[in-house]
């Protein structure tokens, strides 16, 4: 089966705007069913935009309607007349960021540690040109600017492209789905362990601060 773009984003207009079941569009998407169920309870892909499948030429309405009629049809990709064409050049030695994007990075990296978690620290460093310990800083929330860091999807923001993006994501949901087939419990943990890093962090509250200790004197009345 030809491998979809933004497979979770096409999965977020699959959800809005058919009556397909959770089966069907985790297959036509690659996928796994809970993770299409936690998509439509508004558990995973928070915020995430979907993505029409009719209008970039994946997916033909008739398809969509056929599946529709029939619970047990699974559709079939679209396959683009000019796909060779596209295909990306090779990447020799790492990625060059320049020096105006760089501070865009910690924010680019809680956009993937959002709404891709499956991706790698490596994939994650591969797209975006970090490294693993400004990754792990932005994951357990001790990176010294995280008071700041707003999740931007690194496209947007010029880190990487769509087409490498996807690429990453693709190989990280195969290599998940090998997982889960051989520990069905794993897709569970990484379920909850999304909530956990959607949690807003604590914010800041002006009267927890010591003053006497802050400034090295006694507090004024």
């Amino acid at each position: 089966m030809t491998e979809i773009l933004m497979p979770k984003a096409t999965a977020v207009w699959l959800v809005d705007n058919t009556s397909l079941t959770f089966d069907q569009i985790a297959g036509f998407c690659g996928l796994h069913p809970l993770e299409v169920k936690g998509i439509a309870d508004g558990d995973v892909a928070v915020g995430v935009r979907g993505a029409d499948p009719i209008s970039n030429g994946q997916l033909t309405r008739e398809e969509i309607e056929k599946a529709e009629n029939n619970s047990d049809y699974r559709m079939t990709v679209v396959k683009p007349k000019y796909a060779d064409l596209h295909t990306p050049a090779k990447r020799r030695g790492p990625r060059y960021t320049p020096l105006s994007r760089r501070q865009n990075r910690p924010d680019a990296i809680a956009w993937l540690v959002r709404n891709h978690p499956e991706l790698s620290d490596a994939q994650i460093s591969k797209l975006i040109g970090t490294t693993k310990t400004t990754i792990q800083a932005v994951r357990e929330r001790t990176h010294w600017n995280s008071a700041n860091i707003k999740p931007t999807d690194p496209v947007s923001l010029g880190l990487c492209t769509q087409i490498d993006l996807d690429d990453q994501v693709k190989k990280a949901s195969a290599r998940r789905r090998k997982l889960e087939e051989e520990n069905p419990e794993m897709l569970s943990d990484t379920l909850k362990a999304q909530e956990e890093l959607e949690k807003p962090s604590d914010e800041f509250n002006p009267d927890d601060v010591d003053l006497e200790t802050l400034f090295g004197g006694s507090k004024q009345d």
